[in-house]
């Protein structure tokens, strides 16, 4: 049997088309200017163009978690914009809708604002009442690979290592495996001796060795910095064809959902990757 999961309402893994995730951002910290919507009419359309463009997810993000930026805001902000954010999109669409927070405070919020998933980028790592917390509200969970201490492993190893410590709290806590899907943290894994853009290559290149955990694999690669450190763009705003390409190799090595914030495009490349890797398991036929 294939890897499959229960993300609230929609199936994810081997068996289903991979999923695209857009992503909502309302946290005016964040490294991608182009991305960020405040208001109510803003989140609003925001909405509205992602789900017609095909985004079968919204994440929505309150407070930066990029690892090489100060962008830490107090519980109650993040509260406030998550819970605001996520009332206006359950209003708007009938899609699932998940919460990007590494504290249980905002995440109960959310939850009971209308969140139907948990993505944690800490792994249950920051929070230690978020795993209790999701195990308590029975919502499905993205496990992201976090660590903090630098050792000499293989990046992949060092991810599997680091998932494998999450996957134990998520099961101490009693979460449902059958809701959990993982993520190998692209971007976060900073204190290695590869520079950090060689690292997140590596990584994409051997995705398939996640599938060792039984769990499908979310992948966020959309406009970030090994993108603009590999094609010489500091500007998030140039990073689209880097971020499409990349999104297309994570599907090819086996991502079954690409969280991004471009998604008509990521859509359109994600279809055509994924028709190249069954078109590459048919035998040898005669037509």
């Amino acid at each position: 049997m294939g890897l499959v999961a229960n993300m609230a309402s929609l199936k994810v893994g081997d068996a289903y088309p991979v999923r695209v995730v857009g992503v909502i951002n309302v946290s005016p910290e964040s490294f991608y200017k182009g991305s960020i919507v405040t208001t109510r009419e803003e989140i609003a359309a925001a909405t509205s163009k992602m789900v017609e463009e095909g985004a079968e997810i919204l994440d929505v993000g309150a407070m930066s978690t990029a690892p090489y930026l100060q962008t830490k805001i107090s519980v109650d902000e993040e509260k406030k914009r998550l819970t605001s954010a996520i009332k206006v999109i359950k209003e708007k669409v009938n899609v699932p809708v998940s919460a990007d927070t590494t504290r249980s405070i905002p995440a109960e919020a959310a939850i009971k604002a209308g969140a139907d998933i948990i993505n944690d980028v800490s792994g249950l790592k920051n929070d230690t009442r978020m795993a209790r917390l999701v195990a308590e509200y029975d919502v499905p969970l993205i496990i992201v690979a976090r660590d903090g201490t630098p050792q000499g492993r293989s990046p992949i190893q060092r991810v599997i290592t680091a998932l494998k410590q999450s996957l134990h709290i998520a099961e101490g806590a009693g979460i449902s495996l059958d809701k959990i899907v993982v993520d190998p943290g692209i971007g976060f894994f900073r204190q290695t001796k590869y520079p950090w853009y060689i690292w997140d290559c590596s990584v994409i290149g051997n995705l398939q060795k996640l599938r060792k955990f039984g769990r499908p694999i979310h992948v966020g690669v959309s406009r970030k910095s090994f993108i603009g450190k590999i094609l010489v763009q500091e500007n998030p705003e140039q990073r689209l064809f880097g971020s499409l390409s990349a999104a297309a190799i994570a599907v090819f090595n086996g991502a079954h959902l690409v969280r991004t914030h471009d998604v008509k495009a990521t859509v359109e490349v994600v279809r055509l990757a994924e028709y190249i890797k069954k078109s590459k398991q048919l035998k040898n036929e005669k037509f």
